[in-house]
Protein backbone atom coordinates (compact mmCIF):
# COMPACT_ATOMS: atom_id res chain seq x y z
CA UNK A 1 0.00 0.00 0.00
CA UNK A 2 1.29 3.44 -0.88
CA UNK A 3 1.04 6.10 1.77
CA UNK A 4 1.98 9.72 1.90
CA UNK A 5 5.36 9.92 3.62
CA UNK A 6 5.60 13.70 3.33
CA UNK A 7 5.32 15.94 6.35
CA UNK A 8 1.72 16.82 7.24
CA UNK A 9 0.65 20.46 7.28
CA UNK A 10 0.66 20.83 11.06
CA UNK A 11 0.77 24.63 10.99
CA UNK A 12 1.34 25.94 14.49
CA UNK A 13 0.35 22.64 16.12
CA UNK A 14 2.95 21.05 18.37
CA UNK A 15 3.01 17.29 17.93
CA UNK A 16 4.30 14.96 20.63
CA UNK A 17 4.84 11.20 20.58
CA UNK A 18 4.50 9.25 23.83
CA UNK A 19 6.17 5.84 24.02
CA UNK A 20 5.67 3.49 27.01
CA UNK A 21 8.85 1.43 27.33
CA UNK A 22 9.01 -1.95 29.03
CA UNK A 23 11.41 -4.71 27.96
CA UNK A 24 12.10 -3.03 24.62
CA UNK A 25 15.88 -2.68 24.77
CA UNK A 26 16.24 -4.21 21.29
CA UNK A 27 13.66 -1.94 19.65
CA UNK A 28 13.41 1.44 21.39
CA UNK A 29 16.38 3.09 19.64
CA UNK A 30 15.00 2.14 16.21
CA UNK A 31 11.52 3.40 17.15
CA UNK A 32 12.87 6.80 18.23
CA UNK A 33 15.11 7.09 15.18
CA UNK A 34 12.11 6.50 12.91
CA UNK A 35 10.07 9.40 14.28
CA UNK A 36 10.09 12.25 11.70
CA UNK A 37 11.51 15.70 12.36
CA UNK A 38 8.14 17.48 12.35
CA UNK A 39 7.34 15.79 15.66
CA UNK A 40 8.37 18.37 18.26
CA UNK A 41 8.51 16.24 21.41
CA UNK A 42 9.29 12.59 22.08
CA UNK A 43 8.32 11.41 25.57
CA UNK A 44 9.56 7.95 26.54
CA UNK A 45 8.28 6.51 29.80
CA UNK A 46 10.61 3.83 31.15
CA UNK A 47 8.13 1.83 33.22
CA UNK A 48 10.71 0.31 35.57
CA UNK A 49 11.94 -1.97 32.80
CA UNK A 50 14.20 -4.75 34.16
CA UNK A 51 16.33 -5.01 31.01
CA UNK A 52 18.84 -2.56 29.49
CA UNK A 53 16.22 -0.05 28.33
CA UNK A 54 17.53 2.61 30.72
CA UNK A 55 21.09 2.31 29.37
CA UNK A 56 19.89 2.39 25.76
CA UNK A 57 17.94 5.59 26.37
CA UNK A 58 20.96 7.28 27.96
CA UNK A 59 23.03 7.04 24.76
CA UNK A 60 20.31 8.30 22.38
CA UNK A 61 21.09 11.83 21.22
CA UNK A 62 17.91 13.61 20.21
CA UNK A 63 17.08 17.07 21.50
CA UNK A 64 13.36 16.25 21.31
CA UNK A 65 13.68 13.34 23.72
CA UNK A 66 12.24 13.58 27.25
CA UNK A 67 12.58 10.48 29.42
CA UNK A 68 10.44 9.68 32.45
CA UNK A 69 11.62 6.91 34.77
CA UNK A 70 9.10 5.06 36.93
CA UNK A 71 10.65 3.59 40.06
CA UNK A 72 7.93 0.94 40.15
CA UNK A 73 6.04 -0.58 37.26
CA UNK A 74 2.70 1.18 36.73
CA UNK A 75 1.43 -0.77 33.76
CA UNK A 76 1.05 0.37 30.18
CA UNK A 77 -1.84 2.68 31.09
CA UNK A 78 0.09 4.28 33.92
CA UNK A 79 3.07 4.82 31.64
CA UNK A 80 0.97 6.40 28.89
CA UNK A 81 -0.84 8.68 31.32
CA UNK A 82 2.50 9.88 32.71
CA UNK A 83 3.59 10.58 29.15
CA UNK A 84 0.36 12.42 28.38
CA UNK A 85 0.82 14.67 31.42
CA UNK A 86 4.40 15.46 30.38
CA UNK A 87 3.38 16.18 26.78
CA UNK A 88 0.68 18.58 27.92
CA UNK A 89 3.14 20.37 30.20
CA UNK A 90 5.49 20.78 27.22
CA UNK A 91 2.70 22.48 25.26
CA UNK A 92 1.75 19.71 22.85
CA UNK A 93 -1.47 20.19 20.89
CA UNK A 94 -1.75 16.62 19.60
CA UNK A 95 -0.25 13.64 21.40
CA UNK A 96 0.40 10.39 19.57
CA UNK A 97 0.86 7.15 21.45
CA UNK A 98 3.16 4.51 19.95
CA UNK A 99 4.47 1.30 21.47
CA UNK A 100 8.18 0.74 21.94
CA UNK A 101 8.32 -2.69 20.29
CA UNK A 102 8.54 -1.38 16.70
CA UNK A 103 5.19 -2.89 15.65
CA UNK A 104 3.88 0.55 14.67
CA UNK A 105 5.17 2.00 11.42
CA UNK A 106 6.10 5.70 11.87
CA UNK A 107 5.27 6.25 8.20
CA UNK A 108 1.63 6.30 9.29
CA UNK A 109 2.08 9.17 11.73
CA UNK A 110 0.55 11.67 9.26
CA UNK A 111 -2.42 9.29 8.84
CA UNK A 112 -3.14 9.00 12.54
CA UNK A 113 -3.22 12.77 13.13
CA UNK A 114 -5.08 13.72 9.95
CA UNK A 115 -8.63 13.41 11.43
CA UNK A 116 -7.59 15.71 14.29
CA UNK A 117 -5.76 18.24 12.12
CA UNK A 118 -8.77 18.45 9.82
CA UNK A 119 -11.10 19.11 12.77
CA UNK A 120 -13.04 15.87 12.33
CA UNK A 121 -12.06 14.07 15.53
CA UNK A 122 -10.76 14.47 19.07
CA UNK A 123 -9.21 11.00 19.12
CA UNK A 124 -7.96 8.82 16.29
CA UNK A 125 -6.98 5.18 16.51
CA UNK A 126 -5.57 2.58 14.18
CA UNK A 127 -7.65 -0.21 12.75
CA UNK A 128 -5.65 -3.26 11.63
CA UNK A 129 -8.71 -5.00 10.19
CA UNK A 130 -8.85 -2.67 7.20
CA UNK A 131 -5.65 -4.21 5.77
CA UNK A 132 -6.37 -7.73 4.53
CA UNK A 133 -2.77 -8.62 3.67
CA UNK A 134 -1.26 -7.37 6.91
CA UNK A 135 -4.15 -8.89 8.86
CA UNK A 136 -3.13 -12.38 7.73
CA UNK A 137 0.05 -12.02 9.78
CA UNK A 138 -1.91 -11.39 12.97
CA UNK A 139 -2.13 -14.58 15.08
CA UNK A 140 -5.52 -16.26 14.61
CA UNK A 141 -6.42 -16.30 18.31
CA UNK A 142 -5.64 -12.59 18.55
CA UNK A 143 -7.90 -11.89 15.58
CA UNK A 144 -10.72 -13.98 17.03
CA UNK A 145 -10.41 -12.36 20.45
CA UNK A 146 -10.34 -8.91 18.90
CA UNK A 147 -13.63 -9.49 17.10
CA UNK A 148 -15.36 -10.56 20.30
CA UNK A 149 -13.81 -7.75 22.30
CA UNK A 150 -14.89 -5.23 19.68
CA UNK A 151 -18.52 -6.27 20.08
CA UNK A 152 -18.41 -5.83 23.86
CA UNK A 153 -16.61 -2.50 23.49
CA UNK A 154 -19.18 -1.16 21.04
CA UNK A 155 -21.96 -1.91 23.51
CA UNK A 156 -20.09 -0.56 26.53
CA UNK A 157 -18.78 2.64 24.96
CA UNK A 158 -21.61 3.46 22.57
CA UNK A 159 -19.08 3.99 19.77
CA UNK A 160 -20.81 1.64 17.33
CA UNK A 161 -18.67 2.73 14.39
CA UNK A 162 -15.24 1.65 15.69
CA UNK A 163 -13.30 -1.59 15.47
CA UNK A 164 -10.06 -3.03 16.87
CA UNK A 165 -10.43 -1.41 20.33
CA UNK A 166 -7.09 -2.68 21.69
CA UNK A 167 -5.11 -0.93 18.96
CA UNK A 168 -2.45 1.15 20.68
CA UNK A 169 -1.57 3.41 17.75
CA UNK A 170 -3.59 6.48 18.76
CA UNK A 171 -3.63 10.26 18.72
CA UNK A 172 -5.54 12.64 20.98
CA UNK A 173 -6.17 16.38 20.86
CA UNK A 174 -5.23 18.38 23.96
CA UNK A 175 -8.80 19.66 24.61
CA UNK A 176 -10.19 16.14 24.97
CA UNK A 177 -7.18 14.96 26.95
CA UNK A 178 -7.43 17.83 29.43
CA UNK A 179 -11.13 17.02 30.01
CA UNK A 180 -10.57 13.36 30.87
CA UNK A 181 -10.76 12.18 34.47
CA UNK A 182 -7.50 10.26 34.25
CA UNK A 183 -7.85 8.96 37.78
CA UNK A 184 -10.69 6.73 36.57
CA UNK A 185 -8.70 5.22 33.66
CA UNK A 186 -7.16 1.77 34.06
CA UNK A 187 -3.40 1.55 34.38
CA UNK A 188 -3.12 -2.02 33.09
CA UNK A 189 -3.74 -3.58 29.68
CA UNK A 190 -7.40 -2.53 29.80
CA UNK A 191 -6.13 1.00 29.14
CA UNK A 192 -6.99 1.29 25.42
CA UNK A 193 -10.53 -0.03 25.90
CA UNK A 194 -11.03 2.06 29.04
CA UNK A 195 -9.92 5.16 27.13
CA UNK A 196 -12.89 4.68 24.82
CA UNK A 197 -15.25 4.53 27.79
CA UNK A 198 -13.69 7.66 29.28
CA UNK A 199 -13.86 9.50 25.97
CA UNK A 200 -17.57 8.71 25.66
CA UNK A 201 -18.08 10.21 29.11
CA UNK A 202 -17.01 13.59 27.67
CA UNK A 203 -18.68 12.95 24.26
CA UNK A 204 -15.44 13.06 22.30
CA UNK A 205 -15.46 12.19 18.59
CA UNK A 206 -13.42 9.12 17.64
CA UNK A 207 -12.29 8.10 14.17
CA UNK A 208 -10.73 4.82 13.01
CA UNK A 209 -7.90 5.06 10.50
CA UNK A 210 -6.49 2.12 8.49
CA UNK A 211 -3.05 1.29 9.91
CA UNK A 212 -1.51 -2.21 9.78
CA UNK A 213 0.84 -3.57 12.42
CA UNK A 214 4.29 -5.00 11.80
CA UNK A 215 4.93 -8.38 13.39
CA UNK A 216 8.51 -9.40 14.04
CA UNK A 217 10.30 -11.26 16.82
CA UNK A 218 8.71 -9.23 19.60
CA UNK A 219 6.38 -10.98 22.05
CA UNK A 220 3.19 -9.50 23.35
CA UNK A 221 2.88 -9.28 27.14
CA UNK A 222 -0.91 -9.34 26.84
CA UNK A 223 -2.33 -12.74 27.75
CA UNK A 224 -5.25 -13.99 25.65
CA UNK A 225 -6.78 -15.62 28.73
CA UNK A 226 -6.49 -12.34 30.64
CA UNK A 227 -8.43 -10.57 27.91
CA UNK A 228 -11.14 -13.22 27.63
CA UNK A 229 -11.75 -13.59 31.36
CA UNK A 230 -11.37 -10.02 32.60
CA UNK A 231 -12.13 -7.55 29.82
CA UNK A 232 -15.80 -8.56 29.21
CA UNK A 233 -16.73 -8.10 32.88
CA UNK A 234 -15.08 -4.69 33.00
CA UNK A 235 -16.82 -3.69 29.79
CA UNK A 236 -20.20 -4.83 31.15
CA UNK A 237 -19.60 -2.63 34.18
CA UNK A 238 -18.74 0.24 31.83
CA UNK A 239 -21.95 -0.40 29.89
CA UNK A 240 -24.17 -0.07 32.98
CA UNK A 241 -22.32 3.07 34.03
CA UNK A 242 -22.81 4.63 30.59
CA UNK A 243 -26.48 3.73 30.33
CA UNK A 244 -27.31 5.03 33.80
CA UNK A 245 -25.39 8.23 33.09
CA UNK A 246 -26.71 8.95 29.58
CA UNK A 247 -30.32 7.84 30.01
CA UNK A 248 -31.21 8.33 33.67
CA UNK A 249 -28.88 10.42 35.83
CA UNK A 250 -28.04 13.26 33.42
CA UNK A 251 -30.77 12.88 30.82
CA UNK A 252 -34.18 11.29 30.37
CA UNK A 253 -35.45 10.93 26.84
CA UNK A 254 -37.30 8.64 24.46
CA UNK A 255 -34.48 6.11 24.69
CA UNK A 256 -34.88 6.06 28.47
CA UNK A 257 -38.57 5.18 28.15
CA UNK A 258 -37.95 2.53 25.51
CA UNK A 259 -35.28 0.88 27.63
CA UNK A 260 -37.26 1.10 30.86
CA UNK A 261 -40.54 -0.26 29.49
CA UNK A 262 -38.72 -2.78 27.31
CA UNK A 263 -36.98 -4.28 30.34
CA UNK A 264 -40.17 -4.23 32.47
CA UNK A 265 -42.18 -6.01 29.78
CA UNK A 266 -39.40 -8.51 29.16
CA UNK A 267 -39.12 -9.40 32.85
CA UNK A 268 -42.90 -9.60 33.24
CA UNK A 269 -43.32 -11.87 30.22
CA UNK A 270 -40.54 -14.22 31.28
CA UNK A 271 -41.62 -14.42 34.92
CA UNK A 272 -45.30 -14.92 34.00
CA UNK A 273 -44.40 -17.58 31.47
CA UNK A 274 -42.14 -19.49 33.87
CA UNK A 275 -44.72 -19.39 36.68
CA UNK A 276 -47.56 -20.59 34.46
CA UNK A 277 -45.41 -23.24 32.81
CA UNK A 278 -44.42 -24.56 36.24
CA UNK A 279 -48.09 -24.62 37.29
CA UNK A 280 -48.97 -26.65 34.21
CA UNK A 281 -46.24 -29.16 35.04
CA UNK A 282 -47.44 -29.48 38.63
CA UNK A 283 -51.15 -29.80 37.85
CA UNK A 284 -50.99 -31.50 34.47
CA UNK A 285 -53.45 -28.94 33.11
CA UNK A 286 -52.28 -27.20 29.90
CA UNK A 287 -52.12 -23.41 29.99
CA UNK A 288 -54.88 -21.65 28.12
CA UNK A 289 -54.27 -19.62 24.99
CA UNK A 290 -54.90 -16.41 26.88
CA UNK A 291 -52.35 -17.35 29.52
CA UNK A 292 -49.74 -18.04 26.86
CA UNK A 293 -50.49 -14.74 25.10
CA UNK A 294 -50.05 -12.82 28.35
CA UNK A 295 -46.49 -14.17 28.44
CA UNK A 296 -45.68 -13.91 24.74
CA UNK A 297 -47.06 -10.46 23.86
CA UNK A 298 -45.04 -8.51 26.46
CA UNK A 299 -41.87 -10.26 25.28
CA UNK A 300 -42.62 -9.43 21.64
CA UNK A 301 -43.31 -5.78 22.48
CA UNK A 302 -40.21 -5.60 24.69
CA UNK A 303 -38.03 -6.83 21.83
CA UNK A 304 -39.45 -4.07 19.63
CA UNK A 305 -38.84 -1.46 22.34
CA UNK A 306 -35.27 -2.63 22.97
CA UNK A 307 -34.55 -2.71 19.24
CA UNK A 308 -35.75 0.88 18.93
CA UNK A 309 -33.59 1.81 21.91
CA UNK A 310 -30.58 0.29 20.15
CA UNK A 311 -31.31 2.34 17.03
CA UNK A 312 -31.52 5.53 19.09
CA UNK A 313 -28.33 4.67 20.96
CA UNK A 314 -26.44 4.19 17.69
CA UNK A 315 -27.74 7.56 16.54
CA UNK A 316 -26.29 9.26 19.64
CA UNK A 317 -22.67 8.73 18.62
CA UNK A 318 -20.90 12.11 19.10
CA UNK A 319 -20.49 13.98 15.83
CA UNK A 320 -18.95 17.38 16.72
CA UNK A 321 -15.38 17.35 18.06
CA UNK A 322 -14.80 19.00 21.43
CA UNK A 323 -12.01 21.09 19.96
CA UNK A 324 -14.50 22.65 17.53
CA UNK A 325 -17.13 23.20 20.23
CA UNK A 326 -14.65 24.99 22.47
CA UNK A 327 -13.35 26.96 19.51
CA UNK A 328 -16.81 28.29 18.65
CA UNK A 329 -18.18 28.70 22.18
CA UNK A 330 -18.06 32.37 23.25
CA UNK A 331 -16.22 33.29 26.45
Amino acid sequence: MNINNSSPSVGKCSIAVVIPAYKVQDHIARVIAGIPKWVKFIVVVNDSSPDETTEVLKIIKDHRLHVIHHETNQGVGGAVLSGYAKALSLGADIIIKMDGDDQMDPAYLPTIIDPILSGKADYAKGNRFLHTTALQRMPFLRRLGNVGLTFFTKIASGYWDIFDPTNGYTAIEKTALSMLSTGQISRDYFFESNMLLALRHINAVIRDVPIPSRYGDEKSSLSISRVLFTFPFRLIKGFFQRISREYFWFDFNAGSLLLLFGLILMVFGIVWGVVKWNQSLMTGIPATTGTVLIAVLPIIVSVQFLTQFLVLDIGRIPKEPLSQIHKTTPD
